[in-house]
């Protein structure tokens, strides 16, 4: 029958609805572990304190018309930052911003597209700084069965304990330090792990909802843990070069990590870690980033532009616990 219902009618874009796969920023919390230091230059110096001086038992008893007891401390200045400028860009070249329809909107999606890049980058950056083998004085292999010196019993298995787990490390920590850890930090498939797991099933089964389930999350996690905060690393991102099939991975893998981080910096405050960024690069926000536009005449396009000067330091090695591959 003619006409048909091609003839009639060509097809244009929705104007209401498009479709985006833009992670939620809530999902990047690099930012929200250790403290973002603004710094006015891009390298600068830090001071660190023995704790070794700080934690000897030196007092005696004294006799009268005698010296009192005395020491000292030493305080190593060597330690320094270095604000990297991490940057990338969008092009908006000329003939697609005149042949564009509603409701692509160039100039807000070339900003989210960058805004995402950044997030992914300064996630992945905390990931290999922290998140890793070899950072922490104390680091714990997670095993199939049968664990031995420095290793545990994977999280997945019902017969593990996680919860002693923690709390052991906790206690070692604080013996170390004198500081008791107060942050726990799980890759997303170790928090999927640890939610379904017995021993927290077990802990908050009093607490079940009409319908009989336990409701077990970060917040509970905490309260087991005796820590101030749980925090869960969700994103993910595209491992597969351009033009080659995408292959998706969390980039929190399955590890986690226990450690100290001060209610704020400061003055002979000591913490875990710290995250330099550099507010002072030609009106730069506070996580040391800046986002501009300006035209590219030699290619006849708009380039939206962001980066992001910061450095991400272990400040105290002692104050961290990490496992790896903690569920299989």
């Amino acid at each position: 029958m003619q006409p048909t219902e091609g003839d009639v009618h060509v097809n244009r874009p929705l104007t209401n609805i498009s479709i985006a796969f833009i992670q939620d920023a809530a999902n990047f919390i690099a930012a929200d572990i250790f403290p973002t230091i603004p710094v006015a230059k891009q390298s600068d110096a830090y001071w660190v304190y023995d704790s070794a001086y700080w934690t000897r038992d030196e007092m005696e008893v004294r006799a009268p018309a005698t010296e009192s007891t005395g020491s000292g401390y030493t305080v190593d200045a060597s330690n320094t930052y270095y604000a990297k400028i991490w940057a990338h860009h969008k092009d908006i070249p000329d003939p697609v911003r005149a042949n564009s329809d509603a409701p692509i909107d160039l100039d807000r999606e070339a900003t989210l597209f960058v805004t995402t890049k950044a997030l992914i980058r300064r996630e992945r950056l905390f990931s290999s700084s922290f998140f890793a083998g070899g950072v922490w004085t104390r680091d714990y292999d997670g095993v199939a069965a049968a664990p031995g010196v420095n290793e545990v019993l994977q999280w997945n298995d019902a017969a593990s304990t996680p919860i002693e787990d923690v709390w052991d490390a906790k206690a070692e920590l604080l013996e170390r330090t004198g500081f008791e850890p107060n942050t726990l930090i799980l890759g997303y498939q170790v928090y999927k792990t640890l939610v379904n797991h017995p021993d927290f099933i077990d802990r908050v089964k009093y607490g079940q909802t009409p319908g009989g389930v336990a409701m077990i999350d970060v917040s509970e996690m905490a309260q087991v843990f005796k820590i101030d905060k749980v925090l869960v690393l969700r994103s993910i991102y595209n491992t597969a070069l351009e033009g080659h099939a995408k292959s998706m991975e969390f980039i929190g893998g399955k590890k986690a990590l226990l450690v100290y981080v001060p209610p704020a910096p400061g003055l002979m405050t000591p913490s875990a870690g710290y995250i330099f960024a550099w507010t002072g690069y030609l009106g730069a926000g506070a996580a040391g980033n800046r986002i501009k536009r300006f035209r590219m005449e030699p290619i006849a396009s708009d380039r939206v532009e962001i980066e992001m000067a910061m450095d991400m330091k272990k400040i105290a090695a002692d104050l961290g616990a990490f496992w790896d591959t903690v569920v299989a």
